[in-house]
């Protein structure tokens, strides 16, 4: 009897939540015309975001003038920077050298993280915890101090390698003051992305598939080559294009490695452009126009080689991701590992650290790098001496708060509105926050810089406008990390709370929210870690009273003092080492907050 009772009330619960599912609101929040006002709304906030900085950019590259003296005028309209750099040679160079340096890096970088995935996901290697974490941690390195850092291991005369070269009789020598160099550092520092993609795609991908090539009698060499990588060529491809992408917007390699060199890359020559007397922002907003739509060519040609493809490798039934027995040749993965984490990681820490503590970075030889007489805390006394210093953190952490307050709320509203309703527009939305994908951070910097500096309000100089460019150059990452957590939660949750007379507001306050709480706390991390690191955005759009670590440890570099870089470079390191500390344990705690309220 109560068996034939929970039936019917499942029945009837049922029928309730067909009637729900009927009449749920579609929208946020109800009613059809507040629909159209809240994705209008979230329209607007984007295009104040977005496309109004793209397009005075556009109108940046279009005029003649100078905004930061004589502002701008649409009736000055012409097309004599575009002429301009369309004649000049060094644009070519520095596309030229993007390309290679961007390309060979990506190269490297796919070669490395999809090593790596395939020995986490698919061997039985051991330590496999280590090896992906060692996959992971250059996401946390700044690209500045991994140059500074390579720069103090491969100088051609002072560098660290070249001096153990030499005290062991060997005649060769580095130099990561060259285009191998910058290749190198970008290659080892960003296959993290290559290795995020391609393990997500391993672990989904049925084994079946490679165990009927090998008993069709393919070795698994061949299986690897021909149905493996085949299989997984989208998340391949997806990598591949998000690190070349990335690497064509950063700054703080090319002007490390490749400006000593006279190897100039877009961002340096953009950069360059500015710096100039008298500062030539028009040629450099034509420049950033063209290294933009270099991006974007790059993504528009990804969505042509992956559409009308079937790639498909998760079938309906349960499966586990296999382990290939390596036998003896497991060690030689965990070597590869080891090597990697040596190379990436505890190499240019060791670097950072011998040229913060020592007095004079010139080492004769191998007993003065071992000489505690050598060594002292004075470039750290001199850091910390310099007011910019302290105002450069101080005001880092003001940035990275304002953009993760207002990225992640900003971030959820899109998320929740293309994820979990039918609003209208929400395309739109989706298409609008997906656009920076294709902006490099210093493109940013120069849009922020025309769409700003002619306008009133006095935003710029300020921290809010470094904020604002934070939050439109990585709206597209947090959507992304926010909407992957929305996604797993079962709408029926939704439905119950309307049942129970809660409106779309207090269902998303009191039921959405606290279950999402882990993404939402992982997004807004990413957000505040995102904006220490960021120099490319940062340039432009700095003040005396704005400045923050990223521009303050170049400024450092630069002048000369190599000393003092380092130390700020550690400082930098340990403060971001603390915050993912924090955070990560924030995020375990919402996350079992976040199970026990949904059981």
């Amino acid at each position: 009897m109560s068996g034939s009772r929970r039936h019917g009330g499942c029945v009837a619960n049922e029928v309730v939540l067909s009637r729900v599912r009927a009449l749920r609101p579609a929208l946020i929040p109800t009613g059809r015309g507040m629909a159209w006002l809240w994705s209008g709304l979230l329209i607007a906030v984007l295009a104040f975001l977005v496309l109004y900085p793209t397009f005075m950019l556009l109108v940046g590259a279009l005029t003649t003038t100078n905004p930061v003296v004589e502002g701008y005028h649409l009736s000055d309209l012409s097309l004599v920077s575009f002429a301009a750099v369309i004649a000049n040679e060094n644009v070519y160079v520095s596309l030229a050298n993007s390309l290679l340096a961007c390309g060979g890096g990506t190269a490297l970088a796919v070669a490395i993280g999809l090593a790596f995935a395939w020995i986490v996901v698919r061997t039985n290697t051991p330590w496999k915890g280590l090896i992906s974490s060692a996959g992971m941690l250059p996401l946390f390195v700044p690209p500045l101090v991994a140059g500074v850092a390579w720069s103090i291991l491969g100088s051609p005369k002072t560098g660290l390698l070249n001096m153990f070269l030499a005290a062991f009789g060997s005649d060769w020598r580095v130099n990561f003051y060259s285009m191998p160099g910058m290749i190198f550092v970008f290659g080892i520092y960003y296959a993290p992305y290559v290795y995020m993609f391609t393990a997500a795609a391993l672990r989904n991908m049925d084994p079946a598939l490679e165990e009927a090539s090998e008993i069709s009698g393919a070795h698994p060499v061949r299986t690897l080559w021909t149905v493996t990588f085949p299989l997984i060529l989208p998340a391949i491809i997806s990598g591949m294009l998000l690190s070349f992408v990335v690497m064509l917007g950063i700054y703080g390699i090319p002007a490390v490695l490749g400006v000593p060199a006279n190897v100039s890359l877009l961002t340096t020559y953009i950069y360059a452009l500015t710096a100039w007397s008298p500062p030539l922002y028009n040629t450099a907003a034509a420049v950033a126009v063209v290294l933009m739509a270099v991006t974007g060519a790059l993504v528009f040609a990804q969505q042509k080689v992956l559409s009308g493809r079937s790639f498909t490798t998760v079938a309906g039934k349960a499966f586990r991701p296999r382990a290939l027995d390596l036998g003896k040749w497991r060690f030689l993965t965990l070597g590869l590992a080891i090597v990697y984490l040596l190379v990436v990681v505890v190499l240019p820490t060791l670097a950072l650290l011998v040229a913060a503590f020592r007095k004079f970075l010139f080492i004769r030889n191998l007993a003065s790098l071992v000489d505690p007489r050598q060594y002292s805390l004075i470039h750290f006394q001199k850091l910390f001496e310099n007011t910019a210093t302290i105002d450069s953190i101080v005001n880092t952490m003001k940035v990275a708060v304002i953009t993760a307050i207002i990225g992640g709320v900003l971030a959820f509203a899109i998320g929740y509105t293309v994820t979990r309703t039918r609003a209208p527009g929400r395309r739109t939305i989706d298409v609008i926050a997906t656009i920076p994908v294709a902006i490099p951070g210093l493109v940013i910097g120069v849009a922020y810089l025309w769409a700003w500096i002619g306008l009133p309000g006095g935003i710029y100089g300020t921290l809010w406008i470094l904020a604002l460019a934070f939050v439109a150059r990585f709206i597209p990452d947090t959507v992304k990390a926010l909407s992957t957590s929305l996604m797993q939660i079962h709408r029926e949750l939704e439905e119950a709370a309307w049942i129970c007379g809660r409106g779309m507001m207090s269902t998303i306050t009191t039921v959405v929210l606290p279950l999402a709480r882990p993404g939402v706390v992982a997004a807004m991390t990413l957000l505040f870690i995102l904006s220490i690191r960021e120099l490319g955005s940062s340039l432009f759009l700095y003040s005396s009273g704005t400045m923050v670590m990223a521009v303050q440890l170049l400024g450092f570099y630069e002048g000369g003092n190599l000393g003092v870089t380092a130390a700020f470079s550690l400082v930098q390191m340990a403060i971001l080492a603390v915050l993912i500390t924090i955070t990560n344990r924030l995020s375990r705690g919402a996350s079992r907050n976040g199970v026990v309220r949904s059981g």
